[in-house]
């Protein structure tokens, strides 16, 4: 088990990998990036990751510096070089290096790169016996900007949120907006289940629009469960049935706590543990 780089379609060793500190990813944040887990050895949604890389890209004005088509192949070099069983991808494109300031027109080049490490879940626990959760009002990076729902590689504004939620004793933070509504985690959608009907908040509230909440959704209504998408407020994620978050990395992971107020009983629900077990066989079908 390694990690791989790929730097601009070159295999790089992880321990020579290196970016220019005149790149605007590491000046600014100034890049947009896809999170992807394999089962059976193979990126799960890798196309839907790849569609959504390019929206990402379209949004903040970052030209793609080769087809999808070209990174799939790259991502596909990277995995079978790393021998892993099971891996954590990240894809970035950052705008490239150009002159110290915020002028884009600067940049040229834009730099793509590729990081391939062993998988590591979440401890059985979390799923088994779900997890703390706290909540956190801020306004996101891309919030009422173009850029809005892109996955954009600015994660200050959730790494304070988890900083916010670690010291709490939780394992993620809920954002709230302006009005007191739950819209997403720092690093998740969420979902609620309220008289049998799952509920998310929609893609309208500025949320990103995460590949596995797409696919659980889908998963859901093909087996019969009420899906609605509407923002809930934090009493109304309380008084749900349950809530779970979904993320690629974690797949789906009850919550049994919001700011240390027991949900669903204080234990996980057997929706999520439906919808997580036919995740994992849908996904490992596609494999």
């Amino acid at each position: 088990m390694k990690s791989v780089v790929v730097i601009d379609g070159r295999l790089v060793a992880d321990d020579q990998a290196c970016v220019s500190v005149f790149d605007r990813g590491f000046l600014y944040g100034d890049s947009v990036f896809e999170a992807i887990a394999t089962r059976g050895g193979r990126p799960v949604d890798l196309q839907a990751h790849l569609a959504r890389l390019v929206r990402s890209a379209e949004q903040v004005h970052i030209p793609m510096p080769v087809p999808w088509t070209r990174i799939a192949a790259e991502v596909d070099m990277a995995l079978s070089t790393s021998g892993n069983a099971e891996s954590n991808i990240r894809v970035m494109l950052t705008r490239g290096q150009g002159a110290l300031g915020l002028d884009p027109s600067s940049a040229h080049s834009p730099l793509r790169v590729i990081i391939v490490t062993p998988l590591q879940r979440p401890p059985r626990e979390f799923y088994e016996q779900g997890i703390g959760v706290s909540t956190y009002r801020t306004q996101r990076t891309a919030d009422a900007t173009d850029a809005v729902g892109a996955k954009v590689g600015n994660y200050l504004v959730a790494v304070l949120g988890m900083h916010a939620a670690r010291a709490q004793g939780s394992e993620e933070a809920l954002v709230l907006d302006g009005k007191g509504h739950v819209v997403e985690g720092a690093t998740s959608n969420v979902f609620a289940v309220r008289g049998g009907v799952l509920v998310t908040p929609p893609v309208e509230a500025g949320i990103l629009p995460g590949i596995t909440r797409a696919r659980l959704l889908e998963i859901a209504r093909a087996q019969g469960i009420a899906c609605e998408e509407k923002t809930l407020t934090v009493a109304e994620f309380l008084a749900a049935d349950e809530v779970f978050i979904s993320s690629s990395i974690r797949e789906v992971v009850p919550v049994v706590r919001i700011d240390g107020t027991p949900v669903g009983g204080g234990q996980p629900g057997p929706i999520a543990r439906r919808l997580l077990t036919a995740y994992q066989q849908w996904a490992e079908n596609k494999a």
